[in-house]
């Protein structure tokens, strides 16, 4: 998109996707950040250094979390409040259960995430992504 800026130094900026597509990611516009090439592909950006990448993933899980507050949401709500369509709902739900009550928010969170969650702790150098998945496993 011509005339987006990098959020980072305010150069002509790229669509950069928070979580990538080969992990998941959506199309839609809290998946992206725009980021000049320098902070998109160098050192110092969300592909080559992991704790910026993370800080993405950090920042737009909390945004989704404040979106959604509530515990269930029906499908037409999801697509207002994410500014998604209707066939990126329906995938995005098609494998969850539907609870009369609408679907569950930790499902709709984890699957926009490409199917993680993401902790500040994960910032630390010494942090074992393993522990995090058992984690995940025990909550459901």
């Amino acid at each position: 998109m011509r005339g987006e800026k990098c959020v980072v130094c305010g150069k002509d900026g790229e669509r950069h996707h928070i979580v990538y597509k080969s992990q998941g990611g959506l199309d839609f516009p809290l998946n992206y950040v725009y980021l000049c090439d320098e902070h998109h592909r160098g050192i110092n950006g969300p592909h080559k250094n992991r704790k910026i990448d993370l800080k993405y993933k950090l920042a737009m899980q909390k945004k989704i979390e404040e979106l959604l507050p509530n515990e269930y949401y029906k499908l037409k709500d999801l697509i207002k409040l994410l500014q998604i369509n209707q066939r990126q709902a329906k995938s995005m739900t098609k494998n969850f259960k539907l609870y009369k009550e609408g679907y569950k928010t930790r499902d709709v969170i984890k699957r926009i995430m490409g199917g993680s969650f993401y902790y500040e702790d994960m910032l630390n150098d010494y942090y074992d992504e393993s522990l995090y998945k058992l984690l995940e496993e025990r909550v459901k």
